[in-house]
C-alpha cells in the first residue's frame, strides 16, 4: 500500500529520521510550520495537500496535532477520510505520559522541542512581530512561569538556542529529554495498520 505522510513542518526532521530508523515506505510531505502563528490556516493548508496527493496514494497520514485548530482539522479531516496521528499539540507527543505531569506542576509552561529553539526568532519573534514590536513580549508570554525544553536531541548547540529563547521570554529553562516520544509509537502504529 503506497502511503504519503503528511508533515508539520516542525516535525519534518523527527519523522524523516524515524522513517529512515523504521525502513518505512512512505512519502513525506510538508506544511510549513509558520501556520501555527495563524491556525485557522492550518486547516486549509492541510486539505489542499490532501487534495494535491490523493491520486497518488492509497492511504495519506496526516502528522500534525489539532495546534490550536479547534477541531477543525479533526473534522476536515473525517470529511476527507484521512487519518491523523493522535495528539492535541508536538510537546504532549514528544513528552508522552510526562507531559500531563509538566502541566499539572505547573501550567504556565512554555514549551520548546527540537525545531523551535532552532527556529525561535524566526518563528515566535519575527512571527509574532516582537522584532518590530518588542514591548508586546511581556503581553504576549505573561502568564508563563518557566520555559520547558523537550529535547529531541541532545546537542550543546540545541541547549544553547534553548536557553536562549529562555533568557529572551525571561523565564528559568527546565530540560527534559524526550526523543520521539509517543509520536514514534503512534505513527508506528499507524504505518503498520497501512500495511
Amino acid at each position: 500500500m503506497k502511503t504519503g505522510l503528511i508533515v508539520c513542518g516542525a516535525l519534518a526532521r523527527e519523522v524523516l529520521a524515524l522513517k529512515e530508523k523504521h525502513g518505512w515506505e512512505a512519502d513525506v510531505w510538508g506544511v510549513p510550520a509558520l501556520l501555527h502563528n495563524t491556525p485557522p490556516q492550518i486547516v486549509t493548508a492541510v486539505q489542499r495537500r490532501i487534495r494535491e496527493l490523493r491520486g497518488a496514494y492509497d492511504r495519506l497520514i496526516v502528522v500534525y496535532g489539532d495546534c490550536g485548530t479547534g477541531g477543525q482539522l479533526d473534522k476536515m479531516l473525517a470529511a476527507e477520510n484521512v487519518t491523523r496521528v493522535a495528539g492535541p499539540h508536538c510537546y504532549e507527543m514528544f513528552a508522552g505520559a510526562q507531559f500531563a505531569a509538566l502541566m499539572t506542576a505547573e501550567p504556565g509552561s512554555y514549551f520548546l522541542t527540537d525545531y523551535l529553539a532552532q527556529s525561535f526568532d524566526h518563528l515566535v519573534i519575527e512571527g509574532l512581530g516582537l522584532d518590530r514590536h518588542p514591548e508586546l513580549r511581556d503581553d504576549y508570554f505573561r502568564h508563563y512561569r518557566r520555559a520547558v525544553y523537550l529535547a529531541q536531541r541532545d546537542e550543546t548547540a540545541l541547549r544553547a538556542r534553548a536557553q536562549a529563547a529562555a533568557d529572551y521570554l525571561g523565564l528559568p529553562l527546565e530540560i527534559r529529554p524526550a526523543s520521539y516520544g509517543a509520536l514514534e509509537t503512534r505513527l508506528a502504529d499507524l504505518l503498520a495498520e497501512a500495511n
